[in-house]
């Protein structure tokens, strides 16, 4: 039935009914008055007082049939509303003029449990501004607009739209509103991290920058002269500048693994000739700390990978074991296969130091920017805050993960998860 048969079909439904009790009473009163049981005159005003009667009636049930009207076309209709409102993307209620729900999608009932078909709103949704915003949309039938968030259970914040929809271009009211919700939560949370990570890169560069601009004026002032001072000030200059170095070298390649986090690498490559290569590397570093360091690996251990991002991985591993652990005198590597909680192939590299540990409250945060679990020691050991960030990013680009393992006292243990490839001699 087409939606103008509807509105003709509520429109003359009450006429009909008005019309046949107006029909009935006059033939009963003309039969009275024709047989002489009634006076003409009684028999009129009879009659006028049931048409009245009818008429009345026929008023306030086309009223309430106007009122419903919306309601009535939507139970017939309540299929199409409800499969419209559940194949949008966002959360999305659909309620009448007086704010009782019509129909909602899955998405709205994760969002607000307690929304519920044919009860109001106001039941669910406890934030006075979108129940406002919501009225003036039924009362005024114009688009609202509000943005809100929520403490509890974790901060979340919404954009919600409230549209008035109504079928008749013409129509002072709205037949319903549609409410949609969209979650700006993860826009707020990227906001607030790149004012963190301005914020402290800016601090990390201005510490060296400041000592750089310091002892450049004790050099043009007081120390001018003073050969010794000059020699123990250039050191301590060059030692900053490489920090600054370090720090700008770490933010390009956080930006541009960040550039490519979408695109997995494809090329095939051992991580056993890696983390040997690594370690080489840092022969010199392990030989001035008098650290030990033994490699325990499989034959071979194929992984899908970019090679120079596998390297900066495991250099960022190695060196602060180094660094961190060389109170143990010794860090072990252990390279060979394993599997996933889901059951699929992986490969799996530890690196364990015997230094003092970490203890548990930092584990989570370790891999944040710029966090350290001692910042003077982390600057004496010329770090930068961003290694573990680093090694996180490139992890995610790879389909990896991270785990740490350390209690204080008993050294630490990080172990590098990647998606095994096809071994290298089936290729």
């Amino acid at each position: 039935m087409s939606l103008n048969e509807d509105r003709g079909l509520l429109a003359t439904r009450p006429h009909r009914g008005a019309l046949l009790v107006i029909a009935a009473t006059a033939i009963v009163f003309a039969g009275l008055a024709a047989a002489g049981t009634l006076a003409a005159a009684y028999a009129i005003a009879g009659f006028a007082i049931v048409a009245a009667a009818a008429l009345v009636s026929m008023r306030a049930a086309e009223k309430n049939e106007r009122l419903a009207r919306p309601v009535a076309i939507l139970e017939r209709g309540d299929d199409l509303l409800r499969a419209l409102v559940a194949g949008l993307p966002d959360p999305v209620v659909a309620l009448d003029r007086d704010g009782r729900v019509l129909a909602l999608n899955e998405r709205a009932r994760a969002l607000a449990p307690a929304l519920r078909q044919g009860e109001p709103v106001a039941f669910a949704l406890r934030m006075p501004e979108l129940i406002e915003a919501i009225g003036r949309a039924a009362a005024e039938g114009e688009e609202q607009r509000v943005v809100y968030s929520e403490r509890v259970p974790i901060d979340r914040w919404f954009e919600t739209v409230v549209m008035p929809v109504k079928r008749a271009s013409d129509a002072t009211q709205p037949d319903f509103v549609l409410i949609t919700f969209h979650d700006l939560t993860p826009l707020r949370r990227v906001e607030e991290m790149r004012a963190d990570f301005v914020a402290n890169a800016s601090h990390e560069l201005r510490t060296p920058l400041a000592a750089l601009l310091g002892f450049i004026e004790t050099l043009q002032g007081s120390a001018r002269d003073d050969a010794k001072a000059r020699t123990r000030f250039l050191a301590i200059m060059q030692e900053q500048a490489r920090r600054m170095a370090r720090l700008i070298d770490d933010l390009l390649s956080l930006s541009r693994i960040e550039l490519n986090a979408h695109r997995r690498p494809d090329t095939p490559v051992d991580l056993v000739p890696i983390v040997r290569q690594v370690v080489d590397g840092l022969e010199t570093l392990a030989r001035d700390r008098g650290v030990t360091v033994h490699v325990d690996g499989a034959n071979a251990l194929p992984v899908l990978g970019d090679h120079d991002e596998l390297v900066r991985i495991f250099e960022n591993l190695v060196e602060n074991a180094l660094k961190y652990g060389a109170a143990g005198r010794r860090v072990d590597i252990k390279i060979g296969p394993g599997a996933s909680a889901e059951g699929e192939p992986e490969a799996l590299v530890s690196v364990r130091d015997y230094g003092p540990g970490i203890a548990p409250e930092h584990l989570p945060r370790l891999t944040e920017r710029f966090y350290r679990v001692d910042v003077t020691e982390s600057r004496a050991q010329g770090g930068t805050g961003l290694g573990l960030a680093l090694v996180k990013h490139i992890l995610n680009r790879h389909r990896g993960r991270l785990t740490i393992d350390s209690a204080p006292g008993a050294g630490a243990t990080f172990t590098i998860h990647l998606p095994t490839a096809v071994p290298l001699r089936q290729r």
